[in-house]
């Protein structure tokens, strides 16, 4: 049969079977998802896992209201087409638009166009590296609402460097639009928020998608750097928790995070605690505590190790961009449950069998009692930066 194999699903289970999909290394990503008018959702699969494919079992285990195999025969585009597609409809603009003040779209100016670019619902946001070349400043102030129109978009804004003020807050400038206020949807979950002032972390999605697929009911969660709610949310929406203590030390973040509590109906079960989270009052009261800042959480382990139960302990889910200069390998030598690709496992491991030590040692120096803590998983989230990845470590932590 000619066509994309797909597996066919109502849009509220669509995450849920793109993630196990992904973890059968069945989906084919090269694919767009497709959301249909009828309200369901196209997921992609890759011919060769298609007679391998269990549906009765994801049926099961999933119990979703749509589960079909169907063949796409021409609604599902490649991500790269779509990429070439954006930026053809935006080169066509420009072309226009030089032509009219008399200049032409010479191979200087499409190098200094968008290649990427993050989009948050009419709003686009361009990085700092596009745009730069002075004849865009002659364009007589058409330029942007030309851009808005090649990217499909109403309003515009673009990144600078990242300020140095402890917020990590954006330097953003609007260049069209009113206001800078944005909602973005991710994975069923609402984020509002100024994108002047605070930012959105894109990469981060298949984390948030792993913490969505916890089992966190009657637990206390306490999120030490919370920002606008990126694990916040998973946790109360998809994980269940009971509580969480979300702590954030950015006035313009909890304002934000406020609004995203409240607009996704889970306010009720979350308290801010807004400051410096090494300063936070709470103690023996988490069954699992979030430390999700990169480059490193490091700061914040001995107030992890506190809010810690100190009868039954709990889990500890440590961010950190870990440096892997070299590409090595251990012979006869097991490993931890690692996920990633092309990255030195390796390093991953020394650092996470040194943050565990180190971890016990601060539970004993807290506590006056000795704790074993184990490695659960190794967890690669992206790519930070050449040999520098973004990791992070579920370590359990017990009173021994």
């Amino acid at each position: 049969m000619e066509g994309v194999p797909c597996i066919r699903v109502s849009r509220c289970h669509a995450q849920e079977f793109r993630r196990c999909l992904q973890s059968r290394g069945a989906l084919d990503e090269s694919f767009c998802l497709v959301k249909d008018s009828d309200g369901t959702v196209l997921l992609p699969i890759l011919p060769s896992c298609l007679s391998q494919l269990d549906l009765q079992t994801l049926k099961n285990t999933l119990d979703p209201d749509v589960c079909e195999i169907v063949w796409s025969q021409s609604s599902l585009q490649s991500k790269k087409a779509r990429g070439r597609t954006d930026g053809n409809r935006l080169e066509r603009i420009l072309q226009d638009l030089l032509e009219s003040h008399g200049e032409s779209l010479v191979e200087e100016l499409r190098r200094d166009l968008p290649r990427s670019f993050q989009r948050h619902g009419d709003l686009v946001l361009l990085g700092d590296n596009c745009f730069t070349l002075p004849l865009w400043k002659k364009m007589d102030g058409h330029l942007w609402g030309s851009v808005a129109r090649g990217l499909g978009a109403k309003r515009l804004a673009k990144m600078s460097r990242i300020s140095r003020d402890g917020f990590r807050s954006p330097a953003v400038k609007m260049l069209l639009g009113q206001h800078s206020w944005v909602i973005h949807v991710d994975n069923g979950i609402s984020y509002e928020f100024d994108v002047t002032k605070c930012m959105f972390s894109a990469g981060n999605i298949t984390e948030k998608l792993r913490v969505a697929g916890l089992d966190c009911r009657g637990e206390t969660v306490v999120d030490l750097y919370a920002g606008i709610g990126y694990f916040t949310l998973p946790y109360l929406v998809h994980a269940k928790a009971s509580h969480v203590h979300a702590c954030e030390w950015n006035p313009d973040a909890v304002e934000a995070l406020q609004k995203n509590l409240q607009a996704n109906g889970v306010s009720d079960r979350c308290a801010i605690h807004q400051g410096d989270n090494r300063q936070l009052q709470l103690c023996d009261v988490a069954d699992r505590v979030n430390l999700g800042l990169i480059p490193s959480s490091e700061d914040g382990w001995p107030v992890a190790c506190r809010v810690l139960k100190r009868k039954s302990g709990g889990v500890l889910h440590i961010h950190q961009n870990v440096t892997s200069p070299l590409q090595t390998t251990r012979a006869n030598e097991p490993t931890h449950n690692v996920s990633g690709k092309k990255v030195d496992k390796e390093v991953w491991q020394d650092w996470a069998e040194a943050t565990a030590m180190r971890i016990a040692s601060l539970f004993r120096d807290i506590t006056g009692a000795l704790w074993v803590t184990n490695i659960q998983h190794i967890q690669h989230v992206k790519s930070y930066a050449p040999h520098v990845h973004h990791v992070v470590l579920d370590l359990e932590c017990r009173p021994s």
